[in-house]
């Protein structure tokens, strides 16, 4: 630093930051000072402009029946929130730049005062941060605020009877999540749905990682002939568009005409002491969960068996030699050396495999739409939650607070199984030792 620089005074730009631009100007950035304080002046004229009006619309949620749009109201609302929110934190950095630059001038250190400077500075040692930065910024209004509006929606009495704008939306609080846990006609549906919700997910992802697995360790042995062959084959499933694959199936499946009981069971009971009855695979509530699980394990091994050999290729060949000659088994090698290196690579995969099952819409959809028959709430006995949300906002008498509430609810169930296992694996952790 030259000697002949004044000492600057810390607190001075501090407190002259509350305006933002201020600080920068005392500490000689005249540029950086410029744009803070355009960013104020900006957001200041936008908030008297419009931010207010969002703000009291997105309280009140309107209040003439017919031309004041309740939903537009919210989103509109919604929208400034999250550019105050915004703003906040461009000022909080705004603050600690004026200290921060401040102390570094004290302290003898350089500190670029002329644009030029500033810009290169900035260039440099803020590329990762102006890289990024669109991609957070696009993140925050495609993700953050579906969600921000969805979770206001699930505090209102959104429903049938409360369309905008010939009628007005009001914020009723937790009456949504009471009604789905103590309401009996909503808690016993959201019970059932929900618990079929878990059985699904644990049993067809299981399903198809086992097989998948199974499949990988089979068709990789040094023994197998013609690989590529297998290889082809086990590809097929992934190959076909799922939509049309689920499609096929349901008729496959269907009780009277389908290729199951005309065909696949006829041919069984030839076998010896073999006498399989035609099974109601789309009246039977029962047989169809058999059936929604079977083909999603033939949907999903595919994926699993491309992502575990690839894994099994990667594991020295010597290791296995070792395990031979201290005389262990063939059981034991899977143990101890091909299974560990699976699940260290793949722990991750497999964890977002049980959480796309949670909310794979397609296929109870596509299958049977849900049914057969009806468990209350305009659920089916085969819904799960998302399926069931589909039905609560597209049926004759929508809901949807109601469901927007199970979204939460869904989104809540997600991310804390999702994170706790994800802290269980070490999923993460394993990426500096790769």
């Amino acid at each position: 630093m030259n000697k002949e620089q004044p000492i600057k005074n810390v607190r001075k730009a501090t407190l002259l930051s509350i305006i933002p631009g201020l600080g920068q100007f005392y500490n000689g950035q005249v540029f950086k000072g410029i744009v803070f304080l355009a960013v104020f002046v900006a957001f200041v004229i936008e908030f008297i402009a419009v931010g207010i009006n969002a703000f009291v619309g997105l309280i009140t949620l309107g209040s003439v029946p017919g031309v004041d749009h309740s939903l537009f109201l919210m989103i509109e609302g919604t929208l400034q929130l999250i550019v105050t929110v915004l703003f906040i934190g461009f000022y909080i950095i705004n603050i600690f730049d004026a200290r921060r630059v401040a102390i570094t001038w004290n302290l003898g250190e350089t500190v670029n005062t002329k644009t030029i400077d500033i810009l290169k500075n900035m260039v440099e040692k803020g590329f990762p941060y102006l890289f990024t930065l669109p991609a957070y910024l696009v993140m925050t209004f495609v993700i953050i605020f579906p969600v921000l509006v969805t979770l206001f929606m699930a505090f209102t009495n959104y429903d049938f009877y409360h369309i905008p704008p010939a009628n007005l939306i009001d914020w009723v609080g937790f009456k949504n999540f009471f009604s789905i846990f103590f309401l009996s006609s909503y808690r016993d549906t959201f019970l059932s749905v929900f618990s079929w919700t878990l059985v699904w997910t644990l049993c067809a992802t299981t399903l198809q990682i086992v097989v998948g697995v199974f499949t990988a360790v089979v068709a990789n042995q040094s023994f197998i002939k013609g690989k590529r062959l297998f290889g082809v084959i086990f590809l097929l499933p992934w190959a076909v568009p799922a939509f049309i694959t689920i499609m096929s199936f349901s008729n496959m499946f269907n009780d009277s005409i389908g290729a199951i009981n005309m065909q696949v069971i006829p041919l069984l009971n030839h076998l010896p002491f073999v006498d399989i009855p035609s099974l109601a695979w789309k009246t039977d509530p029962f047989w169809t969960k058999v059936a929604l699980i079977s083909i999603q394990g033939w949907l999903g091994f595919p994926y699993i068996y491309v992502m575990v050999t690839g894994v099994l290729q990667a594991i020295p060949g010597e290791l296995y030699e070792a395990a031979r000659i201290d005389g262990a088994s063939a059981i034991a090698r899977f143990r101890k050396i091909t299974m560990p290196m699976i699940l260290f690579v793949t722990a991750p995969v497999f964890i977002t495999q049980y959480t796309f099952n949670f909310n794979n819409f397609s296929i109870i959809y596509l299958f049977n739409e849900g049914g057969p028959g009806s468990v209350g709430a305009g659920a089916g006995s085969t819904d799960i939650l998302i399926s069931w949300i589909y039905k609560l906002t597209t049926g004759t008498s929508p809901q949807y607070a109601v469901a927007a509430a199970v979204t939460l609810l869904i989104s809540i169930v997600v991310i804390s199984v999702s994170m706790i296992a994800f802290k269980k694996t070490n999923a993460f952790g394993n990426e500096g030792m790769m």
